[in-house]
């Protein structure tokens, strides 16, 4: 990447700084126990403790008062960050039905990535059978890239199967 964008520094190459997940629980206003499942498959997924989010706000049309927990989010940084993207690239991805790639248009324009996910089950640590309910997440992965170019081809050397377009 340094001959690839012309830097002088070593320190000017983009790495990776974080990993959000976050999984919206939208049926918690109703069953309490759907938080509990949830936060119990993302601590499988990330091997780490979620943070359980609360509403902010009250909306009458959807039964939610705030303070209400509605999702759950993890912050994934260093070893286990890596761990990851590891296994969301070479395992995790490829069992999505239909895969054709990650579409490359999901950067914000500051270099970082967003990815939604559908179900929880393409990861090989939740077993299906034990699955209530399919929950989708979203995953953002936060570069130091100042550009999405930039962003794009950190992801695409740290393997990303980007789809051709």
């Amino acid at each position: 990447m340094i001959k690839e964008f012309g830097y002088t520094n070593t320190m000017q190459v983009p790495r990776l700084g974080k990993i959000t997940i976050n999984v919206g629980v939208g049926e918690a206003t109703q069953n309490v126990k759907a938080i509990d499942a949830a936060v119990a498959e993302i601590t499988v997924i990330a091997g780490q403790k979620p943070v359980v989010t609360r509403a902010k706000k009250a909306i009458a049309n959807f039964k939610l008062r705030e303070g209400m927990p509605i999702g759950c989010m993890v912050t994934l940084r260093r070893e286990r960050m890596y761990e990851f993207l590891d296994r969301l690239i070479h395992v995790a991805l490829p069992r999505v039905r239909d895969f054709k790639g990650v579409s490359e248009r999901s950067f914000d324009g500051r270099g970082n990535y967003s990815l939604g996910l559908r179900e929880q089950i393409i990861f090989p640590e939740i077993q299906a059978d034990k699955v209530e309910k399919s929950r989708g997440m979203t995953i953002s992965i936060s570069t130091t890239a100042r550009t999405d170019q930039e962003g794009r081809a950190l992801l695409r050397h740290l393997g990303m199967p980007f789809a051709a377009q």
